[in-house]
Order: structure tokens, then sequence, then C-alpha cells
């Protein structure tokens, strides 16, 4: 069987993802830093039928990172997606307030973290001539909201290294796109507040998977 790897799995987006592929026979392999927390994920889509398993990892910790991408690799055979998107909190930091050390963390989790994810599932794929990389960043690596400003940063590198994969691995059998969420992502939220359920979203992540064409899909107005 195929399988998907969730980085950043939570009970949110990260479940709703690992359901969609889950029921289409993809094996998933669900990291991020609490173990408990995946393991009750891992639970949760053992009573739908998908098997799963967790493997606790530090998106900010490329060596972490890259252990527990191989730990899924030898126990699955190898990664067919992968999905990028950890957790960067909600830091308010203004443009002005950047310092290298408030912009350190973001980079290492957001921009050094996807570069690990990405090498070490990429041999595999090169290998089979086969699979599917998908980064997850924010609107605002798009269009910079200045009260984020270090995320912006970080989320704006992340973007920038997923679409400069498309095109050269495209050549390769690879797909590779940025996938840019511009809403606040729930089934409800106030009147004003643009939304859509972790469950919607996560059939935009199997059509890209699916359609292998496009190398930027932004998700909200």
């Amino acid at each position: 069987m195929p399988t998907i790897a969730i980085v950043g799995a939570g009970p949110g987006l990260g479940l709703s993802i690992a359901k969609v592929f889950g029921n289409r026979a993809f094996d998933v392999a669900l990291i991020s830093r609490a173990k408990d927390k995946l393991d009750a994920l891992v639970a949760d889509l053992a009573e739908a039928g998908i098997i799963a398993e967790a493997f606790p990892a530090d998106a900010g910790d490329p060596a972490q990172l890259t252990h527990a991408l191989q730990a899924a690799i030898a126990r699955f055979g190898r990664i067919d997606v992968l999905e990028f998107s950890p957790g960067a909190g909600m830091s308010m930091t203004t443009p002005k307030e950047v310092t290298v050390d408030t912009l350190r963390p973001l980079i290492d989790s957001l921009l050094y973290g996807a570069v690990a994810a990405v090498q070490a599932v990429l041999p595999g794929m090169l290998e089979a001539q086969s699979g599917t990389l998908l980064l997850t960043t924010g609107g605002g690596a798009i269009d910079p909201y200045p009260m984020l400003a270090t995320i912006n940063i970080a989320q704006a590198g992340q973007r920038n290294y997923a679409i400069n994969l498309h095109n050269p691995l495209a050549d390769e059998g690879i797909y590779a796109a940025n996938v840019a969420i511009n809403l606040m992502i729930g089934a409800d939220a106030p009147e004003v507040v643009p939304h859509r359920a972790p469950d919607e979203i996560a059939l935009d992540y199997w059509n890209l998977h699916s359609s292998r064409t496009q190398a930027e899909h932004v998700i909200g107005a």
C-alpha cells in the first residue's frame, strides 16, 4: 500500500488529511512532537480501519525529523506522499520587532524542517520516479500580515522552496506544490471570519495529489 507522511499531525487538518488518504488505501505515518497526542490519532484512525503509526519528532530539529521519517520508511517501505505543516503558533511580532533570536525558531521548524523532510523522503521517490510533496503555509507567505512577521518570513522561504521544486522534480515523476491556507481552519467561526472545515480542506490535498499540475494552491480569499 502507498504511504503518506504527515509532519505536524494534529487533531484538526492533519487528522482530516490522514482520513482522506487513509480511506483511499494509504497507510499513514504521523509525525509531531507529542507522542500521547499522536497515539490518540492512531487510535482514532484505527477505528476507521486505517493503518497508522506514530513517529514523534520536533520539526525544528532536522536530525530528529530525519530519524523519524527514516523510521517511517523502514516501517512502511517508502513515503509516497509527504505533507508538511508543523504548527507555527501565533507569535505576534511586527516587522520592526523581528530579531535573529525571534526569527530563528521559525526558520528552524518551517524552512529547515521542510528541507530536512524533503531530503529524507526524496531518494525513495527519485528511485521510484513517483511521489508527491505538499508543503503547507499560511496566506501571509504570499501577502504578509504585519503582526505575524516572523511566521511570514519563514513561511515565505518555505513557499519559495516548494515552488522551486515543482518544475525540476516534475521531470522525474515527482509532484511538488505549496498549499497556502488563507482562512481559519474550522467548521464554525464568527460570521465575518472566512473559514472552512478541515474535512473540506483535506479534499483539496487529495485533488492536488491526483491532478499533479499546479505549483501553488491558495485556499481562501
